[in-house]
């Protein structure tokens, strides 16, 4: 009798807990209020400006134009986490080298209106190129650069286009695997609702891509960073630093890997 009591209290506790990962499954994933801001001063000179979503959302974003007519522009797509500032110490760098830049803030941060969902921040992406070609700014002259959750939303704005090449920092190969790492012993696939499901995208992409991953990397496991090179298609490149977590150090190496990228695509 003891027995079937503690049997059933298990089975009670997991179905709570399973419910309770599907009801809050995007509080789990998106943490917009969450900022490790640590006080870095732009170096770079930015204009604040927005952008309107095709559902009529307002979209804060960074937009650095050093010469659109002369050099590419970086669209800049950030992680799960945080704001704008929280990428200070990354687009300071961008002052160093021949690039344009936008920063865009997802549906929900920064105090942009809407709730992040995996469609709403792909319509995000979207309107910031319809943004960018707007302005005279040409999809071969475009670099899409995902950053953590953002490489998600790279690689399905990339596929079949003419960009002129993606970067993707710290790349998962799905959410569902991503979640199956965190929460082995939940049914995943069928209660997640916002799936990014990269590896099933990646070979869509045609233009040259850089992957960077640190080994060390305590959220996604380096395994997917991997994965997602091995099934990307050539030109492809990669920088793979092995004491670096999931927060890339922007260090000499790797900035170097990306002036080496950009170089390449001229």
């Amino acid at each position: 009798m003891y027995n079937l009591f503690l049997v059933s209290l298990v089975i009670i506790v997991y179905l709570l807990v399973t419910i309770s990962l599907y009801i809050f499954q995007r509080s789990l994933l998106y943490h917009p209020a969450e900022n490790n801001y640590s006080g870095d001063k732009l170096t770079v000179n930015i204009e604040k400006v927005k952008i309107t979503t095709e559902d009529d959302i307002e979209l804060l974003a960074w937009y650095h134009n050093k010469d659109i007519k002369k050099y590419k522009t970086i669209l800049y797509l950030h992680g799960n986490a945080g704001s704008l500032e929280n990428r200070i110490h990354k687009i300071n760098h961008f002052k160093d080298m021949n690039i344009n830049f936008l920063l865009i803030a997802w549906r929900g941060f920064n105090g942009n209106l809407g709730k992040p969902t995996e469609q709403g921040l792909y319509q995000d992406a979207k309107s910031a190129v319809k943004w960018l070609m707007n302005k005279g700014i040409s999809e071969d002259n475009i670099i899409i650069y995902g950053e953590s959750l953002g490489t998600g939303v790279a690689t399905e704005i990339s596929q079949k286009k003419n960009f002129a090449g993606v970067i993707l920092e710290s790349p998962f190969t799905s959410m569902i695997a991503a979640g199956k790492s965190k929460y082995p012993i939940f049914p995943i696939k069928l209660l997640l609702k916002d799936k990014y499901e990269s590896d099933k995208k990646i070979k869509n992409i045609m233009s040259p891509i850089l992957v960077m991953h640190g080994e060390a990397d305590k959220i996604v496991p380096f395994w997917m960073g991997e994965k997602i090179f091995q099934m990307a298609n050539e030109p492809k490149y990669s920088y793979f630093s092995k004491y670096d977590d999931h927060m890339m150090e922007f260090n000499d190496e790797l900035i170097n890997s990306i002036k080496s990228f950009l170089e390449s695509l001229n």
